[in-house]
């Protein structure tokens, strides 16, 4: 990684950390000179507007969400383990920090701000969906899950739960956000099964 690779990264990483607390839309180039303490003008060469510093920030986060949640739960056997790991590493995820899940709000920000953020943070849900419809299809083909259930619902149910958590961890500091997080996956994954 060059030099310049090298600072635009831990510029981008510093970014994220910012809207996380800030909001994507919050996001400036003047709001990441001061907290960096580069000049403007170098951010500008680096990024060139508001609008490519956040799709950057936003490209980080879904890479980070995928190292971090979808790539290990791939790794896991199909069925009840993989969707099992992949509630455990998007529990994590989104409980932690300030930055725990940038798409969350940025869903919030930008419903209806037509865009190129709109536009990646929509694609970014749509796969997100897509991916976890898709672990249950290969559980319900390996004999794991129940077949006559649609994919999809399976989808909107997690990615739901999963939004549930983050209010209630993010919104309302509800000390017991997880423990009902925990008991309403164990109701849907019971719902599934064989």
């Amino acid at each position: 990684m060059s030099k310049g690779d090298a600072t635009r990264q831990a510029v981008i990483d510093q970014a994220v950390e910012i809207a996380g607390r800030l909001g994507v839309a919050g996001l400036t180039i003047g709001t990441l000179a001061s907290a960096s303490g580069l000049s403007k003008s170098g951010l500008y060469a680096h990024f060139r507007s508001k609008e490519a510093l956040q799709l950057a920030v936003l490209g980080s986060a879904r890479e980070h969400f995928v190292d971090q949640v979808i790539r290990p739960a791939l790794a896991a056997p199909r069925g009840e383990p993989r969707v099992r790991t992949l509630f455990e590493r998007w529990l994590v995820t989104s409980s932690s920090g300030a930055s725990g899940c940038l798409f969350v709000s940025a869903a919030a920000e930008f419903d209806d701000q037509p865009g190129p953020v709109r536009d990646l943070v929509v694609k970014d849900h749509w796969d997100l969906l897509d991916s976890l419809a898709q672990m249950y299809r290969s559980g319900a083909k390996d004999g794991a899950f129940r077949d006559d259930l649609a994919p999809e619902q399976f989808a909107h149910d997690l990615h739901g739960l999963m939004l549930a958590h983050f209010h209630a961890c993010r919104l309302l500091h509800d000390p017991a956000a997880e423990a009902h997080t925990r008991y309403t996956f164990e109701r849907l994954l019971q719902s599934l099964l064989r």
